[in-house]
């Protein structure tokens, strides 16, 4: 697919200079340095900068905020010659917090701390990835995913001791026992299927109301990417599939997912679905799915902005998946 990589999160060749990862005194250097800086999360918000053109915000790794943070610090890589950090600021509780909004499908909530700049906030990253450019993206994608493996990596998985974040972030230590951890990537298949003019669509409960998307599943063990989107499709809609093709890839950190989005023909149209796997399943015509997206169909709200199955179906629409 010639327009793979600008998907969302595809990608913007960010030198991630992994091979200073290990070097504690050159890592302790570029923390020092008056152009380094670092992006910030909380509870796996990132902090965007609000303006005429929204951004990640970037903060000097000289900032107060972060001067008790520094040791526990992501490096991500170089834009340039200038470092780049991540720095998690949890343990910070604002006032008048509604955890239950915190929490929802699409938390619209804003957070600002009272020593960051005013047009800082904390923001649910689904709300705010489509306003991101590539960097910010990448930088982002990055980072939310490795907060969230060390967050659920704590201890050790081969003898149960506390592990230790080592490489920068990028890996888990066990003291105990010496074992070596690292970011785990699930990959996930998510497959534009085709029968006709018509393409298969799914939506899992609790979402919004008219909301739907392409189906999707994740890959098993000793399973190729063909093979996952043929069983997932035939499990969750009982449909089969013949021929199936690769088309792009997209980092999720929601939490840490590698959608591989696939084509494929199904050879049945019957619809049978697994009610433990989704809640309805339905042929979209392609002049429907134009409606959609034109925001003109009463019944189907368009994939959400952002998301692979966004940029698949409108790609399709206008036959440039090849």
């Amino acid at each position: 697919m010639k327009l793979a990589e600008t998907v969302t999160f595809g990608g913007s060749s960010l030198d991630r200079a992994a091979h200073l990862r290990a070097d504690a005194t050159k890592l302790n250097a570029l923390k020092a340095r008056g152009d380094a800086v670092a992006i910030l999360f909380w509870r796996g918000k990132p902090l965007i900068r609000r303006g005429p053109r929204d951004a990640l915000a970037r903060i000097s790794m000289n900032d107060d905020v972060l001067k008790s943070r520094l040791d526990q610090a992501f490096f991500l890589g170089l834009e340039g010659e200038a470092p780049v950090f991540a720095c998690d600021l949890s343990d910070w509780q604002p006032e008048n917090v509604d955890e239950a909004e915190l929490g929802a499908f699409l938390d619209g909530s804003e957070q600002r701390h009272p020593d960051l700049p005013e047009s800082d906030v904390f923001a649910e990253l689904r709300m705010n990835m489509t306003r991101l450019s590539s960097r910010d993206a990448e930088l982002v994608a990055s980072a939310r995913a490795l907060y969230c493996w060390h967050s659920s990596h704590k201890f050790c998985s081969k003898c149960g001791a506390p592990s230790d974040m080592s490489m920068a972030g990028w890996q888990r230590s066990c003291n105990a026992c010496g074992g070596q951890h690292f970011p785990r990537t699930d990959p996930v298949v998510i497959m534009l299927i085709t029968y006709g003019n018509s393409v298969l669509m799914g939506r899992s409960p609790g979402w919004p109301e008219g909301m739907y998307s392409l189906l999707a599943g994740f890959v098993e063990p000793g399973e190729t990417l063909e093979g996952a989107v043929r069983r997932e499709v035939f499990e969750e809609a009982g449909i089969t599939v013949g021929r199936v093709d690769y088309l792009a890839s997209q980092p999720w950190p929601f939490p840490n997912s590698l959608m591989f989005g696939c084509r494929g023909i199904a050879t049945s149209e019957e619809i049978t679905i697994d009610p433990t796997e989704i809640e309805d399943a339905i042929w979209v015509s392609r002049e429907e799915m134009m409606l959609s997206f034109a925001g003109e169909n009463p019944k189907i709200l368009p994939a959400r902005k952002g998301a692979i199955a966004h940029f698949i179906l409108k790609h399709w629409l206008s036959d440039r998946l090849d």
